[in-house]
């Protein structure tokens, strides 16, 4: 069942990201080949200016071994892996970088050291993460969030990452996105905590006025099919042809995001959003085209 299809980052995502130049990125713990090649394809695709942070000799003997000059860029030695994290929110509270790409460091380390009161990159809504999903160089993205960082979030929660996610999808041309709120039932049920919470946030979303199409609860088959949602009589804007998944915890969307790579190739764009800077958490066994497409989704998150 696993899929040798080869990943691929998907050209509209690239296209928009090209708007925004050469953009100063900190790489925390850089030095390891995976991280040093999609930094590489980043570079050379004018998306970004890194910042290298970890072991000056790891990363330069990383740089030799892709034959990539890396002499105009700074490199700022720190050999300990944990305290990498704390030197890029460092430079990112000083504005001297706008991005904050994760490199071979665990995730809770660095987002730990983002969170912290002292850096004050927290916006005015709660942060989130959102995995911008592809199957080929030109296909459609299915937006999934959160499935990365908030774990179980409350109906409070949701609508930062549903404001977080209608941000970032209004910046790649989706005008007005239509947001399906995932459960296991397009029933409303009290055995069934999210599609109560589904349901809430479907009202709260037209008392405020939000700018998007926003249902609940839909079952994933009447998310994404519209036959599906034919034969069972669903009929809203968002049925069958969602461009967003908003989960109702972190196993749901990180399953889904993992399945569709694993079983299908699909690339995973992924990224922190709705603080000061968008942060790139990819993981540690990512390929290179995936982190350089979560590296092209930080640069359009970008105010």
């Amino acid at each position: 069942m696993l899929s040798n299809k080869e990943i691929v980052c998907p050209n509209s995502l690239l296209e928009y990201a090209h708007k925004k130049k050469g953009i100063k990125a900190a790489v925390v713990n850089a030095g390891k080949p995976l991280p040093m090649l999609s930094i590489q394809d980043a570079v050379n695709e004018n998306l970004i200016e890194p910042i290298f942070i970890g072991n000056k000799v790891e990363i330069i003997k990383c740089a030799e071994d892709l034959k990539w000059d890396i002499s105009n860029f700074v490199i700022i030695h720190e050999p300990i892996e944990n305290n990498t994290a704390a030197v890029a929110a460092k430079l990112a509270s000083e504005g001297k970088i706008r991005i904050i790409v994760k490199g071979h460091i665990h995730t809770d380390v660095l987002m730990k050291e983002v969170l912290k009161r002292q850096y004050d990159l927290l916006g005015k809504t709660r942060l989130s993460h959102i995995w911008h999903m592809t199957i080929s160089k030109n296909d459609k993205p299915l937006i999934i969030t959160d499935g990365a960082l908030n774990v179980l979030p409350n109906v409070k929660t949701k609508m930062h990452i549903l404001k977080n996610v209608i941000n970032f999808a209004k910046r790649i041309k989706i005008k007005r996105p239509k947001v399906a709120l995932l459960s296991a039932t397009e029933e409303i049920l009290d055995s069934v905590p999210s599609s109560k919470d589904a349901a809430e946030i479907t009202k709260l979303v037209k008392d405020e006025n939000i700018d998007a199409e926003v249902f609940g609860p839909l079952a994933f088959d009447n998310c994404i099919s519209k036959k599906s949602s034919a034969i069972k009589g669903i009929k809203n804007e968002v049925a069958g042809i969602a461009d967003i998944l908003l989960v109702p915890n972190v196993e749901t969307g990180n399953s889904l995001v993992k399945m569709m790579i694993y079983f299908c190739g699909a690339c995973a764009a992924g990224v922190v959003i709705g603080g000061k800077v968008p942060v790139v958490i990819t993981s540690r066994s990512d390929e290179a085209q995936a982190r350089l497409a979560s590296i092209a989704a930080a640069v359009v998150a970008l105010d």
